[in-house]
Parts: C-alpha cells; structure tokens; sequence
C-alpha cells in the first residue's frame, strides 16, 4: 500500500465515524490528574483500537479537520501499543504530541502526512 492510499483509507475511517471528544483541552486525565490534556483528546465511535475502545485521536486547532498525522506508542507500564490519529494538528502540535507521548515509560513515532 502506498502511503497515498493509508492517509485516503484513514480520512475514510475518519469522515464515516463520530468523533466524541471526551477529554477537552485543559481537563485532567481521570487516573493520572498531573497530567494536563493539552488539546482536545477523544475517539472515533463505533470503531476498535488495541485495547478494545475506540481508536484514540488527538484534536488540534486548525479549522479543517483533516487527518495530520499519527502517533504510533507503546506504554511499557500498561505493556500495550496504540495508534492516535491527530486531526487538524499544526506542526507545532504534532511535535507537542509527540513530546507528551515520549515520557516516562512511553514511547511514540510521529508520522506526518
């Protein structure tokens, strides 16, 4: 597959689902409150990630909300890997997520589109 045709099928998988955001920027996480959302973080509906939810996306501040890019992590502590999909991420976003997924035990790649 060419990388062409995965942002097309990932913007399909996007533009068919419900995104719920469920953690607004600004909020903190339920079970770790130190942490501080820095944008707006939710899922897309109706489908399935590695840890049987929704798949994970991050919201950032351009109008359009396009797919951006992704993180690919994995959490030596829950010992899992899981794909966020940033939706109208700016560059200093992405690079702010990418940041807030490479602590302590995480670990995450940033693929830009």
């Amino acid at each position: 597959m060419s990388s062409e045709q995965f942002w097309h099928k990932l913007d399909t998988l996007v533009a068919s689902s419900k995104i719920i955001i469920d953690r607004p920027r600004g909020t903190a996480h339920p079970r770790y409150p130190d942490f501080i959302y820095p944008l707006d973080y939710g899922y897309l509906a109706e489908t399935s990630s590695s840890d049987h939810d929704g798949i994970d996306l991050w919201r950032g501040s351009l109008p359009e909300a396009r797919v951006t890019g992704v993180i690919v992590t994995i959490d030596l502590h829950k010992r899992d890997s899981e794909t966020k999909i940033l939706l109208g991420c700016t560059r200093e976003e992405m690079a702010m997520l990418a940041e807030v997924h490479n602590r302590g035990e995480q670990g995450g790649i940033l693929a830009k589109r």
